[in-house]
């Protein structure tokens, strides 16, 4: 397949494809195949692909056709309970949260190694099964998964997790030796999303089992092939059995039955506000577990008068269209100071008619397909309250073709805050364009919504910068920048966005239970 662009090819190789428009390229073409065989279709439960109990699958469909990929173990409550009984067993009775932080870092450095030498093929399966272009799989995507289980390494061969706080010292009638013992949380429940199957992966199950916690991973039901392909890897690398089980399904039969699960310990969820609410209530009804959740957002992106606007325009671009806008942090509120207002908006048309939409295996494509039909008609029908409400349609609003679920990337402006465009989460590629006249002014309209996951801001003046980093209520702020990540800095939500967070070092803490233990002291010689 020479259209496939190789791993060491980077941005240049991307700006040189010579294609400049998105078209019908995605219809008329034949779709290219990809350069990867599906292996694994069945449940891993206690270090075993088994087909789940009651035998049935489910199809796992390419989003450039709406054709089958494969058909994959269908798990329900009883293959839930089947992978919690190994994990369990695994904590209670197996090695792994009794090894040493070294012995454990070794395992995940081995792993790591693994995925960079399969690189092409977990690429390839990350982007036929959810429609990402392949150089973001190859290129971006996967050295991230690799350096977060490098990070967590790290973490615990350095001892930087610590196991115990320790110091002695006197209370007002007697002296006693404190431990403050960081213990791992047990089971863990874990949930992941459709629109990064991969980094989701890394995210949950990297600083969990550099805790020393066995895990249930459930993968969402429209990208399962990429969590399997990666638990094998896992296990050559010298994972014992059962600390990772992985479990494909639907949310309201498997999902439900891990979040409701007795004897699961903790539970992580991404996903949308609406199931996280689900989840965060059955975890409650259940045993209390602690949740951690990573929901929606609906993030400003804000360009003020200062601003190169060229470089604004390109940021606010990518802020909103990356990964197909299917991104819960997407800069889907693009705030405009009025004053350089219709000069952004002209050059955003430009640039959204420049952007190449095609076949994501296909080199120097930037969008490929929404993940499914589902997601595909949610998208058009807010295209459609966008023109209804009386927003301005500045570029697209169409599909693309007539097979797959390819769609032009979009833009409205006249975008008022209480239109849906301007108010919900599409998970599209639909730029909402919006123009203020003040700081004070955007502050609040930015901070008039439910979600807080983040923002971004665009402006030459340091002390403005400083004000919105300050008074902007979200998780992360990006200053002249968007969408930067690394497995150090920490990401999740204010309000509906969600609660804890992933990555960095306050992630670990998900993962931890501390259990304090104080000692009388006889006659110390020292406090």
């Amino acid at each position: 397949m020479d259209d496939k662009p190789k791993p060491s090819e980077g941005r240049s190789a991307v700006l040189a494809s010579g294609i400049q428009t998105f078209g019908t390229a995605a219809a008329l073409e034949e779709p290219i195949t990809p350069p990867v065989q599906v292996n694994y279709t069945k449940l891993l439960i206690n270090g075993q692909f088994v087909d789940s109990a009651s035998g049935k699958t489910f199809p796992t469909l390419d989003p450039r056709t709406g054709e089958v990929i494969a058909h994959v173990s269908e798990g329900d409550a009883e293959d839930i309970n089947r992978a919690v009984s190994a994990a369990r067993k695994a904590f209670d009775e197996g090695p792994w949260p009794k090894m040493t932080g070294y012995a454990r870092s070794r395992i995940l450095n081995r792993f790591a190694d693994l995925v960079e030498e399969h690189n092409d093929e977990l690429a390839a399966l990350e982007t036929w099964d959810n429609g990402k272009p392949y150089e973001q799989s190859a290129l971006s995507e996967i050295p991230t998964f690799c350096r977060l289980f490098r990070y967590y390494a790290g973490m615990i061969s350095n001892c930087r997790l610590g196991r115990q706080d320790t110091w002695s010292g006197s209370s007002a009638d007697s002296s006693h030796h404190v431990q403050v013992l960081h213990e791992p949380i047990g089971v863990a429940g874990q949930i992941i999303p459709w629109n990064f199957p991969l980094l989701m992966f890394a995210w949950k199950v990297g600083p969990a089992l550099a805790c020393g916690n066995t895990i249930v991973l459930k993968t969402a039901e429209q990208t399962p092939l990429t969590a399997l392909y990666a638990a094998k890897l896992l296990q050559e690398a010298g994972l014992p059995d059962g600390v990772l089980n992985v479990i494909s399904g639907y949310g309201p039969t498997a999902g439900a039955a891990l979040a409701s699960h007795m004897d699961v310990d903790k539970l992580a969820f991404t996903g949308s506000t609406e199931t996280g609410k689900i989840v965060l209530e059955l975890a409650a009804k259940s045993n209390l577990k602690p949740v951690t959740l990573e929901l929606g957002g609906k993030s400003p992106m804000i360009i003020f008068d200062d601003a190169d606007v060229d470089k604004a325009v390109e940021l606010a671009h990518f802020a909103l269209f990356f990964n197909q806008g299917q991104c819960c942090c997407a800069g889907s509120r693009t705030f405009v100071h009025e004053r350089v207002y219709d000069e952004f908006v002209e050059k955003a048309k430009a640039r959204a008619l420049r952007r190449v939409v095609g076949d994501p295996f296909k080199k120097g494509v930037e969008q490929g397909p929404q993940i499914d039909d589902e997601q595909f008609n949610k998208v058009m029908r807010y295209i459609r309250s966008g023109v209804g409400s009386g927003a301005t349609l500045v570029s697209g609003g169409d599909r693309i073709g007539n097979k797959g679920y390819y769609i032009q990337p979009t833009i409205f402006s006249n975008v008022k805050d209480e239109m849906e465009i301007a108010k919900d989460e599409i998970f599209g590629p639909v730029q909402s364009i919006l123009k203020f006249k003040d700081i004070d002014e955007v502050i609040r309209r930015a901070n008039a919504s439910h979600y807080g996951l983040a923002a971004g801001v665009f402006t030459s003046n340091i002390d403005k910068a400083n004000t919105l980093t300050r008074a902007l209520r979200a998780g992360t702020i990006w200053i002249n920048c968007f969408d930067v990540f690394d497995a150090a800095i920490p990401f999740g939500g204010y309000k509906m966005s969600g609660h804890g967070r992933e990555k960095g070092i306050d992630s670990l803490k998900n993962y931890l239970q501390i259990k304090a233990v104080v000692t009388p002291l006889k006659n110390p010689a020292w406090l």
